[in-house]
């Protein structure tokens, strides 16, 4: 079996805690290595492809298949980090001190197994799929430029955020409320009506449309648009729109006329009102000053 080096991206959110990227474009395995102390609990979530985690020079061995992610917590015996990454494979891993991650949940922690007082001293190993709202967050932050000055800020936000989904003790409940997080069908149909909105955001269809392409009722389109992304579909698309206007503005290769017309408004007038809403200055404003 060939193996590659070691190859993933590391960022330090804090004093013990750490976030891991892994993506292996290429046709060969890579291999993932880092020393890990018994002070750390970790997350690794495996949106494609596979992993593998060994453990004990290898004498125990866990596969994670795309779509599952494990946690692994020891106190008493440090669990380094040695996995190996397939070809066509996405891994996102979250270390953090078990000191820190408990005082997250220092309200909740009964309500987490491995937390509770009796089970101080246990080691924890869990395999679980990951959920809708997960797979959602992981993919904004694989799409997220490492480059932002607000890098730490937006990788703190999101793996909270993951934390959240992870143990949210009214999960059922909030299940029950939104069916699209547990329809696996009606989920992939919304999102694809979002990645059409976004391709056609020049000319975007009308919502009869959009139903109609995804074959999902218009009904069921507005509420499960709304209850997986948080707002309804031209809310989304305008807000978007706005975003990528801050990116291109930020560009010094555009202009806000260019810029207009590459977002799909009929006049720049239209777009520079859009904007002065959404951020309260002009786009010629932030230009000059972003």
């Amino acid at each position: 079996m060939q193996i590659n080096t070691s190859s993933f991206l590391e960022t330090k959110i804090e004093d013990k805690f750490y976030v891991l990227k892994s993506e292996n474009d290429g046709k060969k395995n890579k291999n993932l290595k880092k020393e890990i102390d018994t002070s750390f609990i970790q997350f690794h979530f495996v949106s494609e492809g596979q992993a593998i985690y060994s453990f004990n020079n290898g004498a125990y061995k866990m596969s994670v298949n795309k779509g599952k992610y494990i946690v692994l917590y020891n106190p008493i015996k440090n669990l380094p980090l040695n996995a190996v990454i397939s070809p066509k494979s996405n891994v996102l891993s979250v270390l953090i001190s078990i000191k820190k991650f408990h005082k997250l949940f220092s309200e909740d922690s009964n309500n987490i197994q491995f937390l509770k007082d009796e089970n101080a001293n246990q080691k924890y190993y869990y395999e679980n799929k990951i959920s809708n709202p997960i797979f959602l967050v992981l993919n904004e932050l694989k799409r997220f430029d490492i480059n932002s000055s607000t890098k730490n800020l937006f990788l703190k936000a999101k793996i909270y955020e993951l934390f959240s989904h992870l143990y949210n003790r009214n999960r059922d409940l909030n299940i029950e409320q939104c069916p699209f997080l547990t329809n696996e069908e009606n989920f992939k149909k919304i999102k694809k009506a979002k990645d059409i909105i976004i391709e056609n955001m020049t000319n975007p269809p009308s919502l009869v449309e959009l139903s109609e392409e995804i074959n999902l009722s218009l009904k069921k389109l507005k509420e499960g648009f709304k209850k997986i992304y948080g707002k309804p579909v031209y809310q989304f698309l305008i807000e978007y729109k706005m975003e990528l206007a801050k990116k291109l503005l930020s560009d010094n290769n555009y202009n806000v006329n260019e810029v207009s017309l590459k977002l799909g408004y009929s006049t720049a007038s239209h777009f520079i009102t859009a904007f002065k809403n959404k951020y309260g200055l002009t786009p010629k404003s932030f230009k000059q000053n972003y």
